[in-house]
């Protein structure tokens, strides 16, 4: 069976193209599926991790929420075939949240989830505090945005004539969860009360992959120049994906060849930071933060941009990325990681400048209009938000850059509609490493603003009293508790938007690349 809006099976292998992906590089339900796992984990210490949370709750969930009798649970599928799940507590307060779930690579288990399946903390806290949860498992895997949307909405139908209508519905999810958060109430504006998008690709579908094109695209005429590294239309993923990561590992061995690994990974904003349980680098240690962006590109990124590319070119029908027009020096004058890139060219005798004239005389890729369009709906933002909104991301993700907050904020502002959104921060690595502890205290500020009409207790200080208040659910990794880490910060412009609105951005481009 075809994929809706993709090309027919007949033109392209589909088999071909999902059996080849190499599923073992990511965390188990993949690398945007908003759990606490993240690639430098270990899996005993992952295990560690779940049972010391599932301990905890033990001393903090009182016994009558654990209790399979305590919650209504019904589970069932849609007509597409997606999956539900929905979880009412008998002291139901009558408000719902519809969790949605993050990235599933095509091939790994898809159950129905409610809540990112590694935290289990965080759900018996809400279902105790007498919060409703649903969520769905969506029709596909890989880039399911198309799919996701209309199924989460169904859940919402199936709650409203199995349990009754909320008196509030809020909605939430991590990663691509959080896209199809942001992407729900833009599209149901109506089924909606809050949001909480978390960790989320708020930059949009066509600026997430116009930015993974631009850091392969300097990958490739920098490390790989000559050979066959497909960075669009990717026809064998497993071999492409470890072409790739052969080539990444013999640049890391020399000083050249990582100074142009630096200079990659400054057009798409990664991090120098990887280990959420380690201290962030000092702001000249450059050898640290290139090594943590190596780590980011071999143990996060690459299956995406180099394998995973081809699950979204298929069901789009071809290759929806362009960097034609772009100007390499000036994104490069704007990433946050420039300071580092020139200091270890000079480090290594080579020409910055040099090598940027190359980059932007390089002949460039263009976008088949036809997969741009699909990207566009699946799905871009314009900013016309209603509600209030909250947003939640790590300083230190290298998967969902943090700078995806300044994407959103610009175009909410550019509609208008900024008074609806606040943005926390949490200083941490790694993408969706929240405690238990810093998700609910950002639940409960959402919930405060619904009751009061005010967005209060949003400075850090206040956000991580209220987490400090839930004691033992602040750990995260190996189970030891640790301080919250909700801190003031301003994400720098996204370095190449793509929204809704036909304005200028920041660097004198249109965000509509038309």
């Amino acid at each position: 069976m075809d994929l809706p809006g993709a090309v027919p099976a007949g033109k392209r292998n589909v088999s071909a193209v999902r059996k080849n992906v190499r599923y073992d590089k990511l965390p188990d339900g993949g690398g945007l599926h908003g759990e606490r796992e993240v690639r430098n984990m270990h899996s005993g210490k992952k295990q560690a991790a779940l049972s010391a949370l599932l301990a905890i709750l033990l001393l903090i969930i009182p016994v009558a929420a654990r209790a399979q009798s305590g919650v209504m649970k019904q589970t069932g599928m849609l007509p597409d075939g997606a999956t539900y799940v929905i979880e009412v507590p008998a002291n139901w307060n009558g408000t719902l949240f519809l969790y949605s779930h993050g990235y599933v690579a095509p091939g790994k288990a898809n159950p129905a989830t409610d809540f990112a399946i590694t935290d289990p903390a965080t759900p018996a806290f809400m279902l105790a505090k007498g919060f409703a949860l649903a969520g769905s498992s969506y029709a596909t895997t890989g880039w399911a945005v198309e799919q996701a949307l209309p199924d989460q909405i169904a859940v919402l139908d199936i709650f409203n004539k199995a349990v009754g209508t909320p008196k509030q519905t809020i909605a939430w999810g991590h990663s691509l969860g959080g896209m199809i958060t942001a992407g729900l109430i833009q599209r149901y504006p109506d089924r909606f009360d809050a949001a909480l998008p978390m960790c989320g690709v708020l930059s949009g579908g066509v600026a997430t992959w116009n930015t993974a094109l631009d850091a392969t695209f300097a990958f490739k005429e920098l490390i790989a120049r000559g050979s066959g590294l497909q960075l669009v239309n990717i026809t064998n993923p497993k071999e492409n994906l470890g072409m790739a990561e052969a080539m990444l590992a013999a640049a890391h061995t020399t000083a050249q060849g990582r100074a142009r690994l630096a200079l990659a990974a400054a057009l798409g904003d990664t991090p120098g930071w990887f280990d959420p349980l380690s201290a962030e680098p000092s702001p000249t240690d450059f050898a640290a933060q290139e090594m943590n962006q190596f780590l980011w590109n071999q143990e996060v990124d690459f299956p995406f941009v180099f394998a995973f590319r081809a699950e979204l070119e298929f069901r789009a029908g071809g290759n929806p990325s362009s960097n034609v027009g772009v100007d390499y020096r000036r994104q490069f004058a704007h990433s946050v990681d420039a300071a580092e890139v020139r200091a270890l060219y000079e480090q290594a005798g080579l020409d910055l400048e040099a090598d940027l004239d190359e980059l932007n005389e390089t002949v460039r890729i263009s976008a088949d209009p036809r997969a741009m369009e699909y990207l566009e709906q699946n799905i871009i933002y314009d900013g016309d938000i209603h509600i209030p909104v909250l947003t939640l991301h790590t300083t230190g993700d290298g998967l969902v850059v943090v700078e995806n907050e300044s994407a959103y904020r610009q175009v909410v502002r550019e509609d208008g509609n900024q008074a609806f959104l606040r943005r926390t921060f949490v200083s941490r690595a790694g993408h969706c490493t929240f405690t238990p502890a810093e998700t609910i205290a950002a639940v409960l500020v959402l919930i405060d603003r619904l009751d009061t009409g005010k967005w209060r207790n949003l400075d850090p200080a206040a956000l991580n009293a209220a987490a400090a208040v839930l004691g033992p659910l602040n750990t995260f990794g190996g189970g030891s508790v640790i301080p919250s880490a909700f801190v003031e910060f301003k994400p720098a412009q996204y370095l190449r938007p793509f929204d809704g609105e036909a304005e200028e951005c920041e660097f004198e481009s249109p965000c509509r690349e038309h």
